[in-house]
Parts: structure tokens; sequence; C-alpha cells
């Protein structure tokens, strides 16, 4: 199977990673969490709209990208919420009380008063909206886990692996995975639920994760292993 980053490599490329021994896949753990990152409005825009016309309202949006991996997003959400497994949400949210420099990237770009705490830009999207029991973390970095209690969480729940959703892929999601995979997580990638602004950022960070950090892959295949998952007191 082809795999999007493929066209973005030339053949020495594919040859030093190879030969390096890099790309091996680590599988699901036995107790995952599923992480969806950032899917806020001020990321997705109101509905799929070019990134063009898109910027113009919501200066951090994705455009169509978003929209594109939303219902991908979603099998897998309900896939979990079927298993009765944990489900964490983070947002970014820029400060009405304090100038919003360097929140989750360089510049003041959280200033914009769509993505201050508690606006539209900062609300998960309806597609993907939280129930009770799931968890909601407001974070000022790119990390899922930094400044957040999300290691206490997952060791709460004994959880051993996640699964990565969300944008951006250059950005939130790789900084995310980066962090999953020090805090010794197992870490999984559904290639189709990540996005970005930009199509070769995107490519090639999903290359990157998949040479270090996690496994990318499609987005069935992530279903076909949470269904088959046996978990504790299950069989008995």
């Amino acid at each position: 199977m082809a795999r999007i980053w493929e066209k973005y490599l030339d053949e020495r490329d594919s040859k030093i990673y190879s030969g390096a021994g890099l790309g091996s896949m680590y599988g699901l753990g036995k107790k995952p969490a599923l992480l969806i990152i950032d899917v806020q409005y001020g990321f997705t825009g109101d509905g799929p709209e070019e990134i063009e016309e898109a910027i113009k309202t919501y200066p951090t949006s994705c455009g169509t990208a978003s929209w594109e991996a939303i219902p991908h997003i979603r099998r897998v959400l309900d896939t979990f919420r079927e298993k009765e497994l944990p489900v964490i949400y983070t947002i970014i949210e820029g400060s009405k009380s304090s100038h919003n420099d360097r929140v989750a990237i360089k510049g003041q770009i959280f200033d914009h008063p769509l993505l201050l705490e508690g606006e539209k830009g900062t609300k998960v999207v309806e597609e993907l909206a939280p129930i009770n029991g799931e968890i909601i973390l407001s974070k000022k970095k790119p990390s899922a886990f930094f400044g957040t209690p999300l290691v206490s969480l997952l060791t709460a729940k004994g959880v051993d692996s996640v699964i990565v959703t969300g944008c951006t892929t250059s950005g939130c999601v790789r900084a995310t995975v980066v962090d999953a995979f020090s805090n010794n997580y197992k870490v999984v990638v559904p290639e189709e639920c990540a996005f970005d602004r930009g199509i070769t950022t995107h490519a090639i960070n999903l290359f990157d994760i998949q040479q270090k950090y996690g496994d990318v892959i499609p987005v069935q295949q992530v279903i076909s292993l949470l269904e088959t998952l046996k978990l504790e007191g299950e069989g008995k």
C-alpha cells in the first residue's frame, strides 16, 4: 500500500532509513486511550471551507483537511466508546487576562478574540463532542503532556498505549507523540485521523513519526486492532 509520504522521499532517503533499521512496528498495548488533540473550531473553521477563506475568520484553521479527518476520528471515537476505553480531548485557549506570546506557537496569534478562553474557537467540534466521563484538558503548549495532568490520568486508568488523532500533524500531534514515546507509552497514529494546514508538513511528519516514535497505520487497521482487543475481565 502506498503511503502518503512516499512521493516526498527520494531513493537515497528510503535506503538510509530502511538500512538503519528504523520504522519498526510496536503495535498496540493492552489498555489504550484515545487522545483527540485540538479538534476545535479554531483549527477546523465552522465548516468545510478552503483554507484561504477559513483563515480569514480563524487564523489557525486547517481548512478542508480538518473536515476530511473528522469522520475518520469519529469512527475511532465510536469504537472507543463501544469498548468503554478512555477518551481524552485537548484544546488550546488564549488567556483573556494576559498577552499570549508563545501560546502553542511563536507570536501572539492566540490573542485573536475567537481563540480566547471560552470563545467558539476553543470548543470541540460538535461532530466529536465529549460525552459524560470523557475529559477535556486545556493546554498552552504543543504537547498534551506539558503542563497538564495527562500522565496522572493515564496512570490512574491503567493505560499503556495511546492512539493520537487531531492537529496539527507537524505541531501538537507530533509534540504529543514524542512526549508519549518519552513516557514509555506505545503510540499509534491513524493516518487519516491527523491533519495539518500544509500537505508536505503533514506527510513528512507522519513519515518521521512512523520511523522513530510510533506506528502510523490506516484507520481501518486501527479499528480492527481495537475490535479484537481483549480487555481485562472479558471472556471469563
